[in-house]
């Protein structure tokens, strides 16, 4: 009992902390909590509320659209990004998470009206491997962004209602409360070739996968922290097979390899899915980090967490103390969106997220 007690307490302390920055302004060139509610920006509409409620009922209907909505964020602030800052005397609004992923391939379009460099990408990154057809959401931002664009067209950024949208994913699933500052700009780039540099490979190794978040400005912690995302979602076989076949890896559980095996045979035609937690599918939690130490997990970049003494003992703390992870979790997501963009062309709000204006 206070040991539970002692976990709310800190809890507590980190919504409070979170709330805290919600009412501070974070720096003259930064994001701002509550945006759009200054000067009544979208006409006396809560936009973030807008936004929760199109997110809740995507969820009613399917849970996996919000492991979804989380995984588009991850790979849409840390595509095109890097830890370097911009000279501060650029627009606050071109620096952060861009929602370049919901760019679509574009085909046909010259015969709409004569084509520009910035609006046919033939090769966009929602075309990636890493992106499609295995990532999902993009129906609730459009949703989203429709029902704002008829209350204040050309306010609400695509970018911001994809943050506002994995943080209510993050609520819905896991009951991880936080405030997320907001006022990005939408990006007018979007590049299949810098999706698989900028995303982490699930057979990374451990020193890998922490070089890479490195790069991004984010600590060993914080990528263990990210990882309980794990705890909801599915992958495709094709991410994991290379611990069954041809030999089997030595650290996956030969009981969790045999279920894996029955949906995964070798060599078949149609890639199988599989969630990625198999204990509680549908809730984002520390049942992750629980996996992780019972050798039940499927990616290579999770299995590998215990091979240092460092990041084992980050598991195994999570796997104790979910309100501790979920503290973490939720300050981890505010930082992730916060990624400055080293260069590119000016940002833009988007009519629609799926094409530049």
């Amino acid at each position: 009992m206070r040991r539970r007690s002692s976990n709310i307490v800190a809890f507590s302390c980190m919504l409070f902390i979170l709330a805290l920055q919600a009412i501070l302004p974070i720096s003259s060139a930064s994001l701002q909590y509550g945006f759009y509610d200054y000067d009544y920006k979208c006409k006396r509409t809560n936009v973030e509320l807008l936004v929760r409620g199109v997110v809740a009922k995507a969820i009613r209907k399917d849970p996996g659209v919000g492991a979804g909505l989380i995984r588009m964020y991850f790979h849409d602030c840390f595509v095109r990004h890097s830890r370097k800052l911009l000279n501060s005397y650029m627009d606050v609004r071109m620096q952060r998470t861009h929602a370049i992923i919901s760019l679509k391939k574009l085909k046909g379009l010259r015969r709409l009206r004569p084509p520009r460099p910035d609006h046919c990408q033939p090769d966009a990154e929602k075309t990636s491997g890493a992106n499609f057809p295995s990532l999902r959401g993009f129906e609730v931002i459009d949703q989203a962004k429709a029902k704002l664009e008829r209350r204040c067209p050309g306010v609400v950024s695509c970018a911001d209602i994809v943050a506002f949208a994995a943080r209510d994913a993050a609520l819905f699933l896991g009951r991880i409360s936080y405030p997320i500052p907001s006022g990005r700009l939408d990006g007018r780039v979007s590049l299949q070739s810098e999706v698989l540099q900028n995303l982490p490979a699930p057979f990374f190794s451990l020193s890998q996968n922490e070089a890479f978040f490195a790069n991004k400005g984010m600590s060993p912690e914080e990528m263990v922290t990210l990882s309980g995302a794990h705890s909801i979602g599915r992958s495709h076989c094709s991410s994991f097979t290379n611990r069954l076949y041809p030999t089997e890896d030595p650290t996956i559980d030969r009981s969790f390899a045999g279920i894996l095996k029955g949906v995964c045979p070798q060599n078949a035609a149609v890639d199988g899915v599989v969630p990625q937690d198999i204990v509680t599918p549908n809730r984002l939690s520390n049942q992750y980090y629980k996996n992780v130490k019972a050798h039940k997990v499927l990616f290579t970049t999770d299995q590998n967490l215990m091979s240092s003494s460092d990041t084992a003992a980050m598991v195994k703390e999570n796997a104790r103390n979910q309100t501790a992870w979920k503290a973490k979790f939720a300050a981890a997501m505010v930082k992730m969106g916060n990624l400055v963009e080293l260069t590119g062309p000016p940002g833009e709000i988007r009519k629609n997220c799926r094409v530049v204006n």
